[in-house]
């Protein structure tokens, strides 16, 4: 994979269920008296989807009695369905590294409602961890907000459920009490402590929402055009969204379809949607097989499409904006060198790095008919560092791409490695200066003697 620098990846984990175990529940010599760090806390109006708005934030303040919302003792309120999350992080002792946090426990009048613990987790559960966070807030530059309640479509384990799903109620006027603690793995704890009052002057001020089309959690969910079709499975969504579309048909080279937007890829999916378009140009038969859709929106993804019943199907894991293209351009290879066999004794290594038009999927490469490893740290170059594996004398090098679409270009150069002995310096002449010039100049010849 991808990293910032050389670090050690550690795992400790079930070998039966291979869930991986917080490593710091395993009483290793850290020191850690440090309690996490509350920076501030977001109530959501959870009479709609956490995606449909933005969360009200309260910045937080440390006290000796714990955390509190400054100069606000009572937080008074229009909304009568509401959660909370918070931004939090922590440290051990001497570090000044962020860490995330262990666990959160949410208290109404003092009752535990819900919470989350981290101690451990499947590899599979993983992509859960878009629904714990507000994904939508992240993905538009937010900082990461951690839910105190699961969301209706989360089925992750981080919860624990205990006299409520974490969404607070307030059916009366009364003033309630919120309190919430924030452990980390060493049982360090920081609390959060607030009053919560329902206000019927506030509700009345609230702007009426107009009824929309949604796509809901838990449920299978369609949507189907003359020309474009979607379709996202029950598990996912983890809350509500509503589905904006726009389709437009910009000049673009080798597109065979309308551009067709749904949405954007801040809304979260927890499994890959089917995405179906109809050209609006005729393809030839022997393009069927060179056929592919392109999402577009936070980044980028193209996948091979097949033509089914007058419709290119492909799946992706992310909203966002999909057209159809035909690819039948061949990737392109960089040259290795110059000349019939290729003289490499003063390299330490060999880089490629190919191109294509909507990217490459496979790079291989053999040497003297064997397959050899070229290193590819997802970016655009494949290196081989010169290593026992190619010894001194004359290769070939073959070297093999292909696209999406299977699109292919080989090339063949023969090349020749022998120990490197740099050219030896050259001798610097050695400059005459004028006044040794004029002497030879003033020396005289002597005279020929006469044969007389």
């Amino acid at each position: 994979g991808g990293s910032q620098g050389a670090h050690l990846h550690f795992e400790i984990f079930d070998t039966k269920t291979t869930k991986r175990f917080n490593p710091l529940l395993f009483g290793f010599p850290l020191a850690d008296n440090v309690p996490p760090t509350l920076v501030k806390l977001a109530m959501y109006d959870r009479s709609r989807s956490v995606y449909e708005q933005t969360p009200t934030f309260f910045y937080l303040k440390n006290t000796d009695s714990g955390y509190i919302i400054p100069k606000l003792p009572v937080l008074q309120t229009g909304l009568n369905k509401i959660s909370f999350a918070i931004q939090a992080y922590d440290r051990l002792s001497g570090s000044t590294n962020p860490n995330g946090i262990y666990s959160a426990k949410l208290y109404l009048d003092e009752q535990p409602q819900t919470g989350f613990i981290l101690d451990s987790i499947d590899y599979d559960e993983t992509v859960y961890m878009n629904a714990h966070i507000d994904y939508r807030y992240r993905e538009n530059g937010g900082s990461y907000l951690q839910h105190l309640s699961q969301l209706p479509g989360d089925r992750g384990a981080a919860y624990k459920q205990l006299q409520g799903d974490g969404v607070v109620l307030l059916t009366d006027t009364t003033i309630h009490q919120i309190s919430i603690d924030v452990k980390d793995a060493n049982a360090n704890t920081s609390q959060i402590n607030f009053a919560i009052q329902y206000s019927d002057s506030l509700a009345s001020l609230l702007p009426v929402r107009m009824p929309a089309q949604h796509f809901g959690p838990n449920e299978v969910n369609e949507l189907k055009k003359p020309d474009f079709e979607i379709y996202l499975p029950e598990t996912c969504l983890y809350d509500s969204i509503q589905p904006f579309y726009f389709q437009t048909n910009p000049v673009s080279a080798n597109a065979v379809s309308a551009l067709n937007q749904l949405s954007d890829a801040s809304y979260p999916l927890h499994d890959d949607i089917t995405v179906r378009i109809k050209p609006n140009k005729a393809i030839p038969e022997e393009w069927n097989n060179k056929l592919l859709i392109q999402r577009s929106s936070h980044g980028s993804s193209i996948k091979k499409a097949v033509l089914e019943n007058g419709f290119l199907t492909a799946k992706f894991g992310d909203l966002g904006t999909f057209r159809a293209y035909v690819d039948i351009a061949t990737p392109q290879i960089n040259e290795l060198g110059k000349g019939d066999t290729i003289n490499l004794s003063a390299a330490s290594r060999m880089l490629f790095t190919p191109t294509d038009n909507f990217g490459i999927r496979k790079f291989r490469a053999e040497l003297d008919g064997q397959w050899i490893r070229f290193t590819n740290d997802k970016s655009r170059n494949w290196i081989y560092q010169f290593d026992e594996r190619c010894p001194y004398g004359v290769h070939e090098l073959k070297i093999a791409v292909e696209d999406i679409v299977r699109n292919s270009t080989t090339k063949i150069w023969w090349f020749k490695r022998y120990p490197y002995i740099p050219p030896p310096p050259k001798k610097k002449a050695v400059k005459k200066s004028s006044s040794t010039k004029k002497k030879i100049a003033t020396v005289k010849k002597p005279a020929k003697k006469s044969k007389k």
